[in-house]
C-alpha cells in the first residue's frame, strides 16, 4: 500500500513537473511572435503612432477601409476583430496605451456589442499566453469566473482552449505561418454572396444603459487624449427589430448612427456585413463627415 501510495505521488510530481515545462515552452512562442494575429502584433510591440485606429467586432474589422484613409495621409491601421466583444476592445486599448501608442483618433464600431458585457472566449483565449507576464491582462480578467484555474492551475489554458492556443496554433506560431489578418492594413474585404442569408432578427436585443467595457474606452480616450468616434455600422434593409439603433442612440446620444447609410442587399455579403463595395461606399462617408478637412 504504501509503494502503491508512492508511485500515485510520483505520478502526480511528474504531472505536475510536466504541466510547468509546456507551460514555459507554450507561452515562450507566444511571446516572440507578433505576426499571426491583431492581439499579438499589438502585445509584441512597441510605440507606434496612428492618425486613425479602428476597434470592434467582424463589423469593424469588414467595415472600414484603412488603406482609403492612408490615401488621405493618415496613418491608419484596422484593429477590428471578428468575434470580439467590448470587453477585448477595452483590454486592445489598454495594452496600446501600456505600450505608449500614439493615437489621434479612435474609431470604434460598439452597435450589437452594447448588449453585452461578456468575453468572447475564442478571442479571450489569445491573450491567455500574457496572463502571468501582464498585470493588465491578468488584472482585466481577474474577475471572470474561472480566472483563478486559469492563472494557476499550469498548461489548464492551453488544454481548455486548444483550439485557440493548443498545440497546432503554437506550432504554427512558432514557425511564423502567414496568415491574412494583417493584410491589407487589417481589414478584411468580404465578397458577394449569391446565396447569402440577407435577413436577420435582432428584436430580443437591448443595449446596456451603462456598459463598462464601453465606459472604459471613453475614460481611456478621455485621459489620453483621444478623440473617440463611436460608430454603429449598416445592417440589410430586411432586419427586424432594426429600432434597437435607436434604443442606442437614446441611451447613448454620442454615438453615430450609420446603419441606414449603406441599406442595398447589393452592398452586403451577409445580413450584417457588407462586402467589399458596401465598406468602401461606408468608409468614404466616415471620412466626409470627420476627416473632410
Amino acid at each position: 500500500m504504501q509503494n502503491f501510495l508512492f508511485f500515485i505521488l510520483k505520478v502526480l510530481l511528474l504531472t505536475v513537473v510536466i504541466a510547468i515545462v509546456l507551460d514555459l515552452l507554450y507561452t515562450a512562442v507566444y511571446l516572440q511572435s507578433n505576426k499571426r494575429d491583431k492581439i499579438d502584433y499589438i502585445y509584441n510591440s512597441k510605440a507606434r503612432n496612428y492618425d486613425v485606429i479602428f476597434l470592434g467586432s467582424s463589423r469593424a474589422n469588414n467595415h472600414f477601409v484603412a488603406q482609403m484613409f492612408t490615401d488621405k495621409g493618415l496613418k491608419a491601421f484596422n484593429y477590428g476583430i471578428s468575434g470580439s466583444h467590448l470587453f477585448e476592445s477595452a483590454l486592445l486599448l489598454k495594452l496600446m496605451e501600456e505600450r505608449h501608442y500614439k493615437i489621434k483618433n479612435l474609431i470604434i464600431e460598439v452597435d450589437l456589442n452594447l448588449a453585452n458585457e461578456s468575453r468572447s472566449d475564442g478571442i479571450t483565449a489569445k491573450l491567455l499566453p500574457y496572463i502571468h507576464h501582464s498585470e493588465i491582462v491578468m488584472q482585466h480578467l481577474s474577475n471572470e469566473r474561472d480566472f483563478y484555474s486559469l492563472y494557476s492551475i499550469p498548461f489548464y489554458r492551453y488544454i481548455k482552449f486548444d483550439a485557440k492556443i493548443g498545440f497546432r496554433e503554437t506550432s504554427n506560431t512558432l514557425i511564423q505561418k502567414h496568415t491574412n489578418n494583417l493584410d491589407n492594413l487589417g481589414f478584411y474585404a468580404l465578397g458577394k454572396k449569391t446565396n447569402a442569408n440577407m435577413k436577420n432578427n435582432i428584436v430580443k436585443l437591448n443595449p446596456l444603459p451603462h456598459n463598462k467595457y464601453y465606459e472604459e474606452i471613453k475614460s481611456i480616450c478621455k485621459l489620453n487624449h483621444i478623440n473617440l468616434i463611436a460608430v454603429m455600422t449598416p445592417m440589410c434593409e430586411n432586419t427586424k427589430g432594426i429600432n434597437y439603433f435607436e434604443k442606442v442612440k437614446a441611451l447613448y446620444p454620442e454615438i453615430h448612427n450609420y446603419e441606414n447609410v449603406v441599406v442595398e442587399d447589393k452592398y452586403f455579403s451577409s445580413c450584417g456585413h457588407m462586402n467589399d463595395s458596401g465598406a468602401r461606399l461606408f468608409t468614404a462617408r466616415i471620412l466626409k463627415d470627420f476627416f473632410n478637412k
